[in-house]
């Protein structure tokens, strides 16, 4: 039986100082090696994400301007809705208007506008030039068939061209949409007369 020598303990074996220090030297040199090897793939992969991550951008952003274009042009198509609704619904209510300033124009002409219907029809006359309607038509202007219509048609010494003579019922026109074309007798130049002037002003320059 043996006996263990008291106050002595058995410690594990550590390596030498020179071991240790060759140990060390190989794991500090496996260490860049391991490292070396996984940079190359990391910094791909980041590469690669960053790319479809711009590509995600480019394509969202791509999607809110076409959406924002879209939702301009759908404004600007309901504006334009709009107004135009607004000017087919005045030119409607004034077009039936139209009966009744023509019967405070003749009674205008005839001394009869007095009294409280003059007011009442200078407030509607009013009222309608506020929502744009406007009054055309004059004696001795050139005919223009886009805004006059021809009722009387007759000859005149004194005009140069044909010409409206007589305004037999006004025009009116909301901004530049004709609503009634004017209706006017016209005259036009006698057969002959530019021959005339024409013989005249030779005549002229012979007596110079």
């Amino acid at each position: 039986m043996s006996e263990e020598t008291p106050g002595f303990e058995e410690k594990p074996d550590v390596p030498s100082g020179d071991a240790a220090e060759a140990a060390e030297s190989s794991e500090d040199a496996a260490a860049p090696a391991g490292d070396a090897n996984s940079t190359p793939a990391s910094d791909a992969g980041l590469t690669a994400q960053l790319d479809q991550a711009r590509a995600a951008l480019t394509e969202r952003t791509g999607d809110l301007q076409r959406l924002q274009a879209e939702y301009q042009n759908y404004r600007r198509r309901v504006e334009r809705d709009r107004v135009t609704v607004k000017e087919i619904a005045v030119a409607s209510l004034l077009s039936d208007l139209l009966p009744v300033l023509d019967d405070i124009g003749r009674a205008r002409d005839h001394g009869e506008l007095v009294g409280g219907f003059k007011s009442v029809a200078e407030s509607l006359e009013t009222v309608v030039a506020k929502m744009g309607l406007q009054q055309f038509g004059k004696e001795g202007e050139p005919f223009d068939p886009t805004i006059h219509e021809a009722l009387m048609h007759s000859y005149a010494p004194d005009v140069t061209e044909t010409t409206c003579v007589a305004i037999l019922q006004p025009g009116y026109r909301i901004g530049e949409r004709t609503i009634r074309p004017a209706r006017v007798a016209v005259a036009e130049p006698q057969p002959g007369s530019a021959g005339k002037a024409e013989e005249s002003d030779d005549s002229e320059k012979d007596s110079e």
